[in-house]
């Protein structure tokens, strides 16, 4: 059984093959709990996403088209899924509407994927100024104030502000529009905010 061919794939998993599905879940279920953890920034609520798209994969087998990508597929799923939890809890508002549309073309482009997305996003952070660097990811990834980040690197506030607004301007002259989507969403969604300085 060669489960790596996609199109085999996906037609034994149509007819309810449990190695085929077995085989899947060996091969992405980690993957895609860390893209999902990349999205909700919990890894509790990462793993019920990713095991909720495996129980409707079972359930809607059926409806699996053999021709499209699998990963793709479940990449696309496990974004979906986190959206539908994401409205579940908070209005869309129209910017973010924006930038959720950008992702799902970006989920749906086979030649330019979420895994490439985030790399491109990723080193364009590491290549910000060390301090610059330092400052937004204390602010954008570990979550401290402003103030608590003056206190820790004994600085003043403003000095945290001109620092931040600085990795916003880089950042918006080197990212595409498909990479500020990622970017917003890899930095949790509470940075909608920020959205005007992009």
């Amino acid at each position: 059984m060669n489960f790596t061919n996609n199109t085999y794939l996906a037609e034994q998993l149509k007819i309810g093959n449990t190695k085929a599905y077995d085989y899947l879940m060996h091969t992405f279920y980690q993957k895609l709990c860390a893209y999902a953890y990349t999205l909700s920034h919990n890894h509790d609520t990462a793993e019920d996403i990713v095991q909720n798209v495996f129980v409707n994969i079972w359930v809607k087998k059926k409806k699996i088209n053999p021709l499209f990508p699998i990963k793709n597929f479940l990449y696309k799923l496990v974004y979906n899924e986190f959206i539908n939890q994401y409205r579940k809890n908070k209005p869309v508002e129209y910017l973010e509407k924006k930038y959720f549309e950008a992702v799902d073309t970006s989920v749906d482009n086979t030649t330019k994927n979420i895994e490439k997305l985030i790399k491109i996003v990723n080193k364009e952070i590491e290549s910000l100024p060390p301090k610059c660097k330092q400052i937004f990811l204390l602010s954008k990834k570990e979550g401290l104030t402003h103030t608590e980040i003056a206190e820790y690197l004994d600085v003043s506030t403003k000095t945290i502000e001109g620092h931040i607004t600085r990795a916003f301007k880089i950042l918006k002259d080197k990212l595409d529009t498909e990479g500020k989507a990622i970017f917003f969403l890899l930095f949790n969604l509470d940075v909608f905010s920020e959205i005007k300085k992009l």
